[in-house]
């Protein structure tokens, strides 16, 4: 008998993948969490029947959100994650040398206990010696941390449940009190192609776009996410991400990306008409 996971996208959308098996099941304190084993994606995991991640295409979206910033700021040190417990981000982010702090602040410890057991794709860097891991609620740790740092980097789940904290106008409000100088703000801004998604998109933008002079949307095509085409908010006081963009940073440091590069970063600012109109509606 066929067995397959299926998430739904919206009430009339459904996304399913043939599996092999269920390799682990839980409810957490927080959500419900399971991995499994499939044949086209590899491994992958959920929280609250939706897909985190997957072994086929989870360097997309890592990459996306962590070698963008770091090409506009080839000299942040320190780093605050929000969420991202599987540890795709920090993977990426201990590429680099340069980086001498990353604290983790993930609300839920087990996300990270399963993923080093389960999807060492991505955590396999989550015990650096630069790494801080955290188990709180980040709108709360930005609200009360008296640190501040050259990159935060907001790697949330959906607004729903444990997540929806970190969309709110006074989440964003802190992480901007909590950035220095030539500070940057990123967060994955969700897919602007179905209603309910693209809705949550505006209002993000809107928020960020209040309160930073500089606050662009870029994109990447991640094919297991809603619609495949996701957005990431860029956000910074001082620092423009296409103006400012230094493309050999990768090279300098030899870091490999299997998506990311210098072309592609200016080319994901370049957003589709519908998009930008969109956004613009935010703005209204």
């Amino acid at each position: 008998m066929e067995q397959w996971f299926t998430e739904n996208w919206t009430e009339n959308i459904r996304f399913s993948v043939r599996i092999k098996a269920k390799i682990h099941s839980e409810k957490t304190p927080f959500q419900q969490l399971d991995f499994y084993d499939s044949y086209e994606l590899g491994r992958f995991f959920t929280l609250d029947g939706i897909m985190m991640a997957n072994e086929k295409d989870e360097y997309v979206y890592h990459e996306m959100i962590v070698h963008t910033p770091m090409s506009v700021n080839p000299a942040i040190k320190s780093v605050l994650i929000i969420g991202g417990g599987d540890g795709g981000s920090v993977r990426e982010l201990t590429k680099y040398p340069t980086i001498e702090t990353i604290d983790l602040v993930e609300i839920d410890e087990r996300v990270v206990i399963t993923c080093e057991q389960y999807f060492k794709v991505t955590a396999s860097k989550l015990r650096d010696p630069r790494v801080h891991l955290l188990f709180t609620d980040g709108a709360k740790y930005v609200q009360t941390t008296k640190k501040t740092y050259d990159l935060i980097i907001v790697d949330s789940t959906d607004p729903i449940g444990p997540g929806e904290g970190l969309f709110s106008h006074a989440f964003y409000q802190n992480c901007k009190r909590l950035l220095n100088h030539n500070g940057i703000l990123v967060n994955q801004h969700e897919s602007p192609y179905f209603e309910n998604t693209a809705r949550e998109m505006q209002r993000a933008h809107q928020k960020i776009k209040s309160l930073f002079p500089i606050a662009k949307v870029y994109q990447a095509f991640i094919p297991t996410y809603p619609s495949g085409h996701w957005l990431f908010g860029f956000a910074s006081n001082t620092l423009d991400p296409i103006t400012q963009f230094h493309p050999n940073v990768q090279e300098d440091h030899h870091i490999q990306t299997r998506y990311y590069n210098g072309e592609l970063h200016k080319a994901a600012f370049v957003l589709p008409n519908d998009v930008k109109e969109s956004l613009q509606n935010a703005l209204k």
